[in-house]
């Protein structure tokens, strides 16, 4: 099992973005690190500092249940794309390991599913 990330446009050839679970806490993990945030310390990962004491564009995305919740809506895809992006970029600059190669490919694929979101003026569904 595994969470998959779509455009919410009903083409099934779309792109989109699929994790394991854990791939994706993962993923989220090193994005939110990114941010100078640790995850484990936010209200809904087992700590208790709630997501308005924190400023970042990622939030709808990081703070987004795995199952569930609210799609992001085509303008916090269209807030989201260009961090992400940004973020992206750093990594390149930062090293070569496995694990870290794998996350930049994966925030490529996902910038370019948000990026779909945003032209097409429809949701990140999470299934």
């Amino acid at each position: 099992m595994g969470l998959v990330l779509f455009p919410g446009d009903g083409d099934l050839s779309s792109a989109d973005m699929s994790w394991s679970y854990s791939g994706f806490a993962a993923f989220r993990q090193r994005l939110a690190q990114a941010e100078g945030l640790v995850l484990s310390e936010m209200w809904g990962f087992g700590g208790e500092r709630p997501w308005r004491e924190v400023s970042t564009t990622l939030e709808p995305l990081l703070d987004h249940p795995d199952d569930g919740g609210d799609d992001l809506s085509p303008a916090d895809c269209a807030v989201i794309l260009p961090r992400l992006e940004a973020i992206t970029d750093q990594w390149e600059r930062e090293g070569d390991d496995r694990l870290l190669r794998q996350d930049i490919e994966d925030a490529r694929q996902l910038a370019g599913v948000l990026r779909l979101c945003v032209e097409k003026d429809v949701p990140l569904l999470f299934l």
